[in-house]
């Protein structure tokens, strides 16, 4: 009998090793099956074994049926899943996303949904205002109140705005006076023949200089205290009104819908955004009243101490005024005192922390 070549019997082996192999993957388990098991988390270990039988086949009858047999043995074991993240699910799609996170952006998402439904009945509001086809909520004498403090503000606005102006110019009036009286000083030293005239019209100047530089503290404490009540107390009770003007706004807009639902036909869902309506009415309405109630608060203190602060700086304008005018620098330097001003010299020395 010939012998085998050496090259069949290795493609001989080859083949059969192919053949056990496969065997082996047919009869394991799938992978798909691996990794439910994975996901699912389940604690215990799994093992597969794998075995195959190489059956030699006879080769020309060298080889019996039953010759040689292998046998291949794998086990393995799957480890726990003990991660408490998940690694997919219906609403993270894989992704890890925190609570926090997410209820955060949610609250944004609700604030800005709450102010454009707000802003835009708040438009439609003021739109339909405009053209005269909504109603509107009106306070005679509020109104009349309101307009009345507005007309104020602008005439002290402007009473201010002249009261600075006079001051600037006596300022420059000020700083001229003092050049002349220092020029008539150095020319009474350089000319011996009219020393006498110049001394006497550089006396002259600086005490004009000395009313003035009182004149002109008169006037700034005038102006300042002018421009604290009309550019702070004034202000602030017109900020409260513009509240109260658009808490105005916001409680008709409510209003006219909560109306409108009303005529509306009967049914559970209407009902349902009638309540809704009515609870959003009430809170918008008490906050319109609250404001109403601090803007008449606010009137009535501004009125009371617009009488006050104005009583003494117009009484300070026209005796310092006066004084300065007729010459009489002794009642000038007593309105200064009346009213507590303190002087302030171009070279004097700024005074301390604790003197302001």
């Amino acid at each position: 009998m010939a012998e085998p070549h050496p090259t069949q019997m290795a493609s001989n082996k080859e083949d059969e090793f192919e053949r056990d192999l496969q065997e082996m993957l047919d009869d394991g388990p799938s992978l798909n099956e691996i990794g439910s098991t994975v996901q699912g988390g389940t604690p215990n270990s799994m093992s597969a074994s794998y075995s195959g039988s190489f059956n030699a086949a006879p080769q020309d009858g060298a080889m019996s049926a039953g010759a040689t047999q292998g046998r291949l043995t794998r086990s393995f074991t799957v480890p726990p899943a003990t991660s408490n993240i998940p690694l997919s699910g219906p609403q993270s799609n894989g992704d890890f996303v925190p609570k926090s996170m997410s209820a955060s952006a949610q609250s944004k998402l609700e604030s800005i949904k709450d102010w454009s439904v707000n802003t835009f009945k708040c438009t439609r509001q003021l739109i339909s205002e405009r053209f005269g086809k909504g109603s509107k909520t009106v306070d005679l004498e509020m109104e009349g109140k309101i307009e009345g403090l507005r007309d104020t503000q602008r005439k002290y606005a402007n009473i201010l705005r002249l009261s600075k102006l006079l001051t600037q110019h006596y300022y420059n009036v000020v700083q001229t006076q003092r050049a002349l009286g220092e020029g008539f000083s150095e020319l009474a030293q350089k000319s011996p023949e009219l020393q006498e005239e110049f001394r006497y019209n550089s006396e002259t100047q600086q005490a004009l200089v000395k009313n003035g530089e009182s004149l002109l503290s008169a006037l700034n404490f005038f102006t300042s205290s002018v421009n604290t009540l009309c550019n702070k107390t004034m202000e602030d009770t017109l900020l409260t009104i513009r509240q109260y003007e658009a808490a105005r706004l916001e409680y008709d807009a409510y209003r006219n819908e909560l109306e409108t639902l009303q005529l509306g036909p009967r049914e559970q869902a209407l009902g349902m955004r009638v309540e809704e309506s009515k609870r959003r009415f009430d809170d918008h309405k008490l906050k319109f009243e609250k404001l109403r109630a601090d803007v008449n608060i606010k009137l009535q203190f501004l009125e009371e101490n617009k009488v006050k602060v104005m009583h003494k700086q117009l009484l300070l304008f026209h005796n310092a005024i006066s004084a300065y005018f007729s010459g009489n620098a002794a009642s000038l330097d007593a309105t200064l005192k009346q009213f507590n001003i303190n002087l302030k010299r171009p070279n004097a020395e700024a005074p301390s922390w604790i003197e302001q």
